[in-house]
């Protein structure tokens, strides 16, 4: 109760103003500590207007310092794309025997990768993967003939995003104990892929606001001039 006390206290200093980037990371690396690794997520507001198809947003990127988190990564694939995958890492690398695991729930993996031509196996999961925004797609990557990359940039902190009904993308840049240049180094690196998938059809402003939090602490809005991107 001391620490969650002292943790409230710390952050009623918040100010209604954006902060520098570098100042965000010190503010919310210098508040009391929790004895649990606490992660960095980012809530990126795009002028997009998500109930326009042709105006969704959605991809990958691979950030420099990764996330933070271990990956678990299922591939579906066969012969040499299959020995590929085992290769480069997999968790898991099947056809029929894994669509039965992932049907039952007996598994669950962070990124799923498919060759094209296991999607025939792949697709009648859609409605037990897609909730979960596990679905294979090209547009992540996770469809494809190049399995073994696609499962070294899964384990080396490539993140999937998506834009919310919001024209809202949230995302895990990376833990509170990495150092506040990787967090920086992470967080320009996801504006920038976002700016390269920015529709053709969305006008004005692109990347409009920017918030960051700790697993704790709370939302702090960054000066967007303080970010190279």
């Amino acid at each position: 109760m001391v620490k969650l006390s002292k943790r409230r206290d710390y952050f009623q200093k918040v100010e209604e103003r954006k902060y520098e980037i570098e100042e965000a990371i010190e503010f919310l690396k210098a508040a009391p500590q929790t004895n649990f690794e606490q992660a960095i997520d980012v809530a990126v507001n795009l002028g997009i207007d998500a109930s326009k198809s042709d105006q969704n947003v959605r991809s990958s990127t691979a950030l420099p310092a990764g996330t933070g988190k271990s990956c678990s990564v299922a591939v579906f694939a066969e012969a040499d794309q299959a020995e590929e995958a085992k290769k480069s890492g997999a968790d898991i690398v099947g056809m029929e025997d894994l669509a039965e695991k992932l049907k039952e729930e007996e598994a669950n993996y962070d990124v799923i990768i498919a060759t094209p031509d296991t999607m025939k196996v792949v697709s009648p999961l859609a409605k037990i993967l897609g909730p979960k925004g596990k679905m294979p797609n090209p547009k992540t990557g996770t469809v494809t003939k190049d399995v073994g990359s696609a499962v070294k940039n899964a384990k080396a902190g490539q993140i999937t995003y998506r834009a919310d009904n919001g024209g809202i993308v949230h995302g895990r840049i990376g833990n509170l104990s990495f150092s506040s240049e990787e967090i920086k180094k992470n967080i320009e690196k996801l504006l920038e892929d976002l700016k390269k998938n920015k529709p053709s059809s969305s006008k004005g402003e692109f990347i409009k606001k920017l918030s960051i939090t700790s697993t704790m602490g709370p939302g702090l809005e960054i000066d967007m001039g303080s970010l190279n991107f």
